[in-house]
């Protein structure tokens, strides 16, 4: 009988490993799936994003025997006013109709103009201001090609057959005899990180709304570390432990899981309308997103200091130091590698914030690249969010491109938040 109890008793212990173990194996396989699934989600969403934004990086240019004809363009000397006033599309117009000596008719004319970008008199403005002796003389030039060409050109395959959108067949050839002398070539785009917004795709750049973002965070920066961590410092080395610190512990952590529409509607309220600060600029940006980020700060500022052994403080207090000086000599420096990561934390998430900075008016469409703090300006989702809804097919490549760009400058944070934190962290 005890035999027979015994060998149960096995029984049941050896049925309870197998279902233990083969629970285990589940759970083992779900993590290996989820964190499987999570990579293929994110390989899918990058691949997706750069093969839709890396076209933007180049951009079309044509080559044109450009002669700036005093007659057409109106000028007999080379300054400020005179450029100003300069007929430089007439220029370009009649480098085109020398290229193209069959094109007759006021409709093909018109349609020949489109090859080349209206941005395209700017450049040659620039060239003749540097240059004041090419006025009366010829010159070889590369302008950038239309968007409507440039998409053309860039979907072309072996077969010649492309996306034509508003490319007519005529249009078409026009490109195809330009490839086959070599007049028409896909070069790096540097007016994308270069110019401002523009209506035209082709003249689009980031640098208005990546200096936007600069400013913008600059303001965040100095506005929410030190804030942040004198609120931490005070909460947990001097603030009495009571309902009231509890109380605004709570808050804190509240005010950190608050939806980011809700800071643009404040700042909206306080520093627009009732300090009458200036729309769409960065000093106001900057206010909103320190609001926004100061929780995340206190919070991770509040885990350092807590993660710095109570020895320390009793170590030199011991050795006659004042409150004061235990803090700020002892605690602050082994608690600022975690601070740091955590600012740098805080930054990447304001700097991918898009709501609350349309809620202050960042949504404006601004040309110029701003100076100061205080200028019209605008920041880099928000551009990606104002460019996803264009409708002209160039902008989307424009839109990855710049997702491709802000994700760029998030991992570099990230990265730099982890690095920072190994290399001066201490163990204890």
């Amino acid at each position: 009988m005890t035999d027979l109890t015994q060998a149960q008793v096995r029984e049941r212990i050896e049925k309870g490993l197998a279902s233990r173990h083969r629970k285990e194996k589940l759970f083992r396989g779900l993590g290996i799936g989820s964190i499987a699934f999570g990579i293929l989600a994110v390989v899918i969403l990058f691949t997706d994003i750069i093969s839709k934004g890396s076209g933007a990086f180049v951009q079309t240019a044509i080559q044109l025997e450009v002669h700036y004809d005093q007659q057409v363009l109106g000028i007999d000397k080379v300054d400020d006013e005179s450029l100003t006033w300069a007929n430089f599309t007439g220029v370009i117009r009649q480098s085109l109709r020398d290229r193209f000596p069959s094109v007759a008719g006021r409709s093909d004319k018109r349609e020949l103009y489109t090859l080349i970008s209206s941005g395209a008199p700017f450049t040659l403005r620039d060239r003749l201001a540097e240059n004041p002796d090419l006025l009366g003389k010829s010159e070889r030039v590369w302008l950038s090609a239309d968007d409507d060409v440039d998409t053309f050109v860039k979907s072309l395959k072996d077969s010649k057959e492309g996306f034509r959108g508003r490319t007519s067949d005529q249009k078409a050839g026009w490109i195809e005899q330009l490839l086959e002398s070599g007049e028409l070539k896909k070069r790096f785009n540097t007016t994308f990180f270069t110019n401002g917004d523009s209506r035209e795709p082709e003249q689009a750049g980031i640098r208005a709304a990546l200096m936007g973002s600069l400013f913008t965070l600059l303001v965040t920066l100095a506005l929410s570390f030190p804030i942040g961590v004198a609120a931490a410092i005070y909460l947990e080395e001097y603030a009495p432990k009571n309902r009231w610190t509890d109380l605004i512990e709570v808050n804190i952590n509240n005010l950190a899981a608050v939806p980011s529409i809700v800071f643009g509607l404040l700042g909206l309220a306080i520093f627009i309308n009732f300090f009458e600060l200036p729309r769409s600029a960065p000093l106001v940006g900057g206010l909103v997103l320190t609001l926004m980020t100061l929780p995340t700060i206190i919070i991770s500022s509040r885990a350092a200091l807590k993660a710095v052994p109570p020895s320390i403080r009793q170590a030199a207090m011991g050795m006659g130091a004042s409150r004061m000086q235990v803090v700020f000599h002892h605690v602050l420096p082994l608690a600022m590698p975690g601070m740091l990561t955590g600012a740098i934390i805080g930054m990447a998430q304001a700097l991918g914030e898009t709501a609350p900075l349309l809620m202050i008016g960042m949504v404006a469409f601004i040309v110029d690249v701003p100076t100061g703090v205080t200028d019209p300006a605008t920041v880099l989702p928000v551009q990606i969010f104002l460019w996803a809804d264009s409708p002209e097919r160039a902008f989307m490549e424009r839109t990855s491109a710049a997702i491709m760009v802000l994700l760029s400058v998030l991992i570099v944070m990230n990265t730099s938040a982890v690095l920072l934190r190994k290399k001066l962290e201490r163990r204890w």
